[in-house]
């Protein structure tokens, strides 16, 4: 059976909103938002080469194994859980791809998320040198750098230019080397402009190395290699508390555990249901 997305009826875009509607992901829940693929990994070209292999992110793997040493480091995490613990929190992933935190954070520089961001900081913006503020340093956190960012994207970065501009003046702070946060720094080949910046991530989205890669980021989020042992080869298991339809909270009978676990799911996201 040929489906309409395999035909390129619909959009890569509109097939993503597609699956993450039935796997209960929403724009109404900040915990379980939609989420989408980086898809690049060029963030430093003054021009944006859709042809070149290269400039794209892999698909095949999730943000924690993008490279050969943070995938080894994943792994050795894994292979480290104590035998004396609980066997069944083995895992690559402590924190999550997609939390309220993530997409506020994204958002921050429109209301009625700046509002949201702050309450989740306890009341004010975080640490200037923690927000989001440029493209290129998020995705080098998240492919690279950080060992507690395995962060994806969400829906807004393919077309919503205005998130990316501090257009309410809010003071976000200052950065140790000085920067004055305001609008989000965009790779080289945005010119600057955010509109152009959607525009270019726009194609890159509907590209054909996208179409042709897809499906192996969509098996990693929403089918068969999000648990068990397909999980653990393809490096793509997370604490068990983010497998929340895993979870059966009726069968938990101490409140304490049972409100840490509830806790620990809306802090730090929930794997989305398989599809």
């Amino acid at each position: 059976v040929s489906f309409p997305w395999q035909k390129r009826e619909i959009s890569n875009f509109d097939y993503l909103m597609y699956l993450n509607t039935l796997a209960g992901r929403s724009y109404n829940d900040y915990m379980q938002y939609p989420v989408f693929p980086w898809v690049l990994a060029d963030y430093h070209s003054e021009t944006l080469n859709l042809t070149n292999p290269h400039t794209f992110r892999d698909l095949s793997k999730p943000m924690g194994a993008q490279t050969v040493e943070r995938k080894r480091k994943f792994i050795q995490r894994y292979n480290e859980v104590e035998k004396s613990e609980d066997p069944s929190a083995q895992c690559h992933y402590c924190t999550h791809y997609s939390s309220a935190i993530i997409v506020a954070s994204y958002l921050v520089r429109m209301e009625p998320f700046t509002q949201t961001f702050c309450s989740l900081q306890g009341g004010s913006f975080d640490v200037a040198d923690r927000m989001f503020h440029s493209v290129q340093s998020t995705w080098e956190s998240a492919s690279r750098d950080n060992m507690s960012d395995v962060r994806e994207l969400i829906p807004e970065f393919f077309y919503l230019p205005e998130f990316l501009t501090n257009a309410n003046h809010f003071e976000l702070g200052c950065m140790q080397d000085g920067t004055v946060l305001g609008d989000v720094q965009l790779p080289p080949w945005a010119d600057g402009d955010p509109h152009k910046f959607i525009l270019l991530h726009r194609q890159a989205l509907e590209s054909d190395y996208v179409s042709a890669h897809l499906h192996r980021w969509i098996d990693l989020i929403f089918g068969h290699k999000q648990h068990g042992s397909a999980a653990v080869e393809a490096v793509n298991t997370y604490h068990p508390y983010f497998y929340g339809d895993k979870m059966d909270l009726n069968n938990v009978k101490d409140p304490l555990i049972k409100s840490t676990i509830l806790g620990f799911i809306s802090n730090f996201g929930q794997i989305p249901k398989q599809v």
